[in-house]
């Protein structure tokens, strides 16, 4: 999963630099992550939230604020007016490109810049914050005594923040004096979601509090423990994008597959045959398969692990879902196959990885294998993997009460 480039300009004309972070399969929805102060569209946690977001299906577009001095955006001075109008002009480039945002995800003081944008957005249908302040008079606290005396008394100054020199103007105080984040909080009226860390030394956690008394029902509260405020472990980022993708489904608009299920499926009964430690003897209607662990962990190798099988009906999917849409365009498709390797990735949530490669044989133009190749992303399995799925257990009263061989 690689990010692609996405630039927009802003209600000033400012040109913006942001990526896209894509799902594998069709999106689930889109939303747009706004990250902290002095931070970046490319910091640790924007990039592993966004990306975690993605694998579960959001697409996501991460972009530099107009001032933030990085990754290419424009801009003359930081000022939260004008976050929150990048967010905006954000969401109105997304909606003309056909990704139009029904989330909005902030970090820090991107947080309260997506909750202010929120109420003038309409099409969006929930907002996330992550360590953000509900007032904006905590940000004075990284400025120096003298620097606010230079802004009061020449309009300007150049501020180090984090590190880095930052055009800071009197208006940017002005906003602070005079915007009202948990009034604009009461008055939105859509679901909120607020994370926060109580160790959180930064934005401290009496801030989330706030937010969450200001908002209005629904809303839901998650604790994110040891966390740091910037989230620089991997594996917190990761979590605060798993959160957030479970937490935003229900808001995110319903999508149905775009290719049906050709014929409903039997039920698949697997049962131990006790000839050895994991051998298991797997029917569905007159199929017969046997499936099996390898020897090197103590299995018999006679047949195929759980995860292969898993693997196995995603590659049967794609090329069935591949065949059906050349038959249907009439494209030369002459054979089609698919290698799925699944593995474990540390550091990334979820922890399953499905790479899929894919060879078409016959004459086919480079525009046919992109659409082949584009169509295997919505095959059936592809989506439930991707989306998730809903497992129900219930145990039989009766061991007796059915043969699970369906040969009695």
């Amino acid at each position: 999963m690689a990010g692609t480039t996405f630039t927009f300009v802003s209600g000033v004309g400012a040109q913006l630099s942001g990526r896209l972070e894509r799902p594998e399969a069709t999106p689930r929805g889109w939303a747009i992550f706004a990250h902290c102060f002095t931070c970046g569209k490319d910091s640790r946690a924007a990039v592993h939230i966004s990306r975690s977001l993605a694998r579960a299906g959001i697409g996501v577009l991460r972009f530099d604020f107009a001032g933030s001095g990085i990754g290419g955006s424009e801009g003359e001075a930081l000022s939260f007016a004008s976050d929150v109008d990048d967010i905006r002009a954000a969401a109105e480039a997304m909606a003309a490109a056909g990704m139009s945002p029904s989330l909005l995800i902030g970090h820090s003081l991107g947080g309260a810049a997506a909750l202010m944008a929120a109420a003038e957005l309409p099409d969006i249908a929930a907002v996330a914050t992550i360590g953000a302040p509900a007032d904006l008079q905590h940000i004075l606290s990284v400025f120096r005594p003298e620097d606010l005396d230079t802004l009061k008394s020449q309009g300007e100054a150049s501020v180090e923040i984090a590190g880095r020199p930052f055009l800071i103007r009197r208006s940017f105080l002005e906003a602070v004096e005079g915007i009202d984040i948990e009034k604009s909080i009461a008055s939105l009226r859509r679901p909120v979601l607020v994370m926060h860390s109580p160790l959180d030394q930064v934005v401290g956690i009496d801030h989330a509090s706030r937010i969450f008394l200001a908002s209005r029902h629904p809303k839901s509260f998650i604790s994110l423990d040891t966390a740091d405020h910037l989230l620089t472990a991997a594996a917190d980022a990761n979590y605060v994008g798993a959160m957030v993708a479970a937490w935003a489904s229900g808001y995110l608009p319903t999508r149905t597959a775009d290719l049906p299920q050709v014929e409903v499926a039997k039920g698949v009964v697997a049962t131990e045959t006790l000839g050895g430690k994991f051998q298991l003897k797997v029917q569905s209607g007159e199929h017969t398969l046997f499936a099996d662990e390898p020897a090197s962990v103590g299995g018999l190798g006679s047949g195929l692990s759980p995860y292969e099988l898993v693997s196995a009906g995603l590659a049967a999917c794609t090329v069935m879902t591949m065949r059906l849409y050349a038959n249907r365009k009439g494209f030369p498709l002459e054979r089609a196959s698919t290698t799925v390797l699944h593995e474990k990735v540390r550091d990334m949530m979820p922890t399953d990885r499905f790479t899929r490669t894919i060879v078409l044989d016959g004459p086919l133009s480079d525009d046919q294998r992109s659409q082949i190749v584009a169509i295997a992303d919505r095959c059936p399995v592809d989506l439930t993997l991707v989306r998730g799925s809903d497992v129900q257990t219930e145990l039989l009263s009766s061991p007796q009460a059915v043969d699970p061989t369906g040969l009695a």
